[in-house]
């Protein structure tokens, strides 16, 4: 396993932000198999159960910080502490309906969150990778057939969305200012973001997703709520995105200067299902349940 991403996170200090997460905590688990010393800065899991704890995160963690990532000043004090070389930014309000129930918690976590961590990196002078990790939510939902592109324009309808783009125009205005490709040799830095969504996996409890959703409702007995059934997502597993974050990050460290801006990262055209497709997908593994559609 070491051996793999040509070996670049092996005994490298590695910070991961949302460790505690779905995403973030299948990441850390990786990094860590890969030899790679990581450090953690979160919020506590939101949900019991969580993969946090039945995975064991904290045994596998050199460092492991509970704290806000609003919070500038604990961010700054416990980098400066752990020194990363490279940095996985997942911390995050991560769904879309209760950013309806808190906009404003969504866009200070969201995109405040992000200009806290750019600028402790601009005062960490250990950092030689920062990746941020948004979503595919950030493009201007414009009813395309054919997938986003990276250069299309940011946009997003509700606050979840609209966090997402205003975050990429964030890291996009750090990268043009503190962090340009053409001085990579004088600050050190490079900067990348990664856009990816509707990843399905183990260890995913939270709420309004649909395969949760779909196994809450399965073991209640109780038909599973369906708010948009003929919507086509690019359904991924979610080590799929997290290999490719990880290559990306490898490029970064091995080619400064080369693998910067923004990089989508999605399944082929196969793994477009619709929501509907994937319900009954679940229903017909687990041998019996029935759904409906209500509103959203």
């Amino acid at each position: 396993m070491r051996s793999c991403f040509n070996r670049v996170f092996e005994n490298r200090r590695v910070l991961v932000t949302g460790h505690t997460g779905f995403k973030g905590g299948w990441l850390t688990l990786w990094l860590s198999a890969l030899g790679a010393e990581v450090h953690g800065f979160a919020l506590p899991p939101s949900s019991k159960p969580n993969l946090f704890v039945a995975a064991g995160l904290a045994d596998r963690l050199v460092s492991n910080h509970f704290g806000d990532i609003r919070d500038y000043d604990d961010l700054l004090d416990y980098m400066q502490r752990v020194r990363p070389e490279i940095i996985f930014h997942l911390a995050a309000q991560p769904l879309v309906r209760p950013s309806y129930r808190d906009p404003k918690g969504t866009y200070e976590t969201n995109v405040m969150g992000t200009v806290n961590l750019l600028e402790a990196v601009r005062h960490c002078d250990s950092v030689r990778v920062c990746q941020v990790i948004t979503s595919d939510k950030c493009y201007e939902n414009r009813e395309w057939e054919y997938g986003y592109r990276e250069n299309d324009p940011m946009g997003g309808y509700d606050p979840y969305s609209s966090s997402k783009g205003c975050t990429e125009l964030v890291v996009s205005a750090y990268r043009h200012s503190f962090f340009q490709e053409v001085s990579i040799s004088q600050h050190g830095v490079s900067l990348a973001s990664s856009r990816a969504g509707n990843v399905i996996g183990g260890g995913d409890w939270s709420e309004d997703r649909i395969i949760p959703d779909c196994v809450r409702a399965l073991v209640k007995r109780a038909t599973i709520q369906v708010r948009n059934p003929q919507a086509i997502r690019p359904w991924q597993h979610v080590l799929e995105p997290l290999s490719g974050y990880l290559w990306l990050a490898a490029r970064q460290w091995e080619h400064p200067g080369s693998f910067e801006g923004g990089w989508n990262f999605g399944p082929v055209g196969t793994g477009n299902v619709d929501v509907q497709g994937i319900v009954e997908l679940v229903i017909a593994a687990w041998g019996s349940g029935n759904w409906q559609t209500v509103e959203s």
